[in-house]
């Protein structure tokens, strides 16, 4: 293992094997819950709007109970409610309809924050997959042999607990870019709790105002090189997840591996708004300026008081 592999920072490699444990969880869950068959159609769903490859039950995951719908033996009026929701989760998580949203709710119920979690791994896998194979130029696997990928009875949102928190700890990538990367997703993805908050150690680290505001037109800021490699990686992520060759070499010319892999990570842990988007839950945390935060050493997010912004 040499230096420029990504797996060579500790932080990375937990992050990668706590991404595959979401990749389990989740598949588990749906097998626990009866939804296999629609996480499948989900996937499906999800990679034709991405223009990937489906994601796919790992080696060992099996048939649970019932037939894997939300209702009858045959996909019904409720399940492709669910699918819909998903096509557009997938496309633009921001212009979901509230007739959408309220079909949705109406069908799921009480399951829709799992529902949605589940939509959020089928969508942003395939990219993760694209992503690390777009930046690679060795074979190496995405998740290190190393790394641990039993999730054992881990819930999807225990997973998604250890997978933010991991990626906050990581430490690749400069605060600065860091923070860049997360307000370009949290403005693509329209997250109102994203937007209304800024990091305090990107803001120790030389950030201001001037420079958050530059992620609208970063390619004509005063952005590095290496910001506006990661923040073009960024929007083709969300966006062109299909054609993440166009704009690899860039960020390969820019970054080593591990801050590249640090992006890619960072701009999925980001993604994870698109969650809360879907289900109404992104309310700012201020209704003025902004709020600040930090990263504790466990990876948790301590809010601060708001400033003016």
């Amino acid at each position: 293992m040499t230096s420029d592999d990504p797996a060579s920072d500790p932080s990375v490699a937990e992050a990668l094997g706590a991404l595959d444990v979401l990749r389990l969880a989740t598949w588990q869950g749906a097998v626990r819950s009866g939804r296999l068959r629609l996480t499948e159609r989900v996937a499906e769903v999800c990679a034709e709007q991405l223009c990937l490859p489906p994601e796919v039950p790992p080696r060992g995951v099996g048939t649970g109970p019932g037939d894997g719908w939300l209702s009858g033996a045959e996909p019904g009026e409720g399940d492709h409610v669910v699918l819909d929701v998903a096509a557009q989760f997938s496309v633009d998580v921001a212009a979901l309809s509230d007739r959408q949203r309220d079909d949705f709710f109406g069908w799921v119920g009480d399951q829709a924050a799992d529902v949605a979690a589940m939509v959020f791994v089928m969508d942003f896998f395939p990219r993760v997959r694209a992503a690390a194979g777009s930046l690679s130029d060795t074979a190496e696997p995405l998740v290190p042999p190393d790394a641990p990928s039993d999730p054992g009875e881990t819930s999807v949102w225990g997973a998604i607990d250890s997978f933010s928190r991991a990626v906050a700890r990581i430490r690749a990538l400069d605060p600065v870019t860091t923070e860049l990367v997360r307000l370009r997703g949290a403005r693509q993805h329209q997250c109102r709790l994203c937007m209304s908050v800024r990091s305090r150690a990107a803001l120790a680290a030389g950030a201001d105002d001037e420079l958050f505001g530059a992620v609208d037109d970063y390619e004509e800021s005063g952005c590095t090189p290496l910001q506006r490699a990661a923040l073009a990686f960024t929007d083709a992520m969300i966006w062109t997840p299909g054609r993440l060759d166009a704009v690899a070499p860039r960020l390969i010319a820019s970054a080593a591996a591990e801050e590249r892999m640090a992006v890619v990570l960072n701009v999925t842990r980001n993604a994870l708004n698109k969650i809360a988007v879907a289900l109404r839950a992104d309310g700012p945390h201020v209704d003025e300026g902004v709020e600040l935060f930090d990263v504790d050493r466990e990876g948790n997010v301590v809010y601060g008081a708001a400033v003016d912004g």
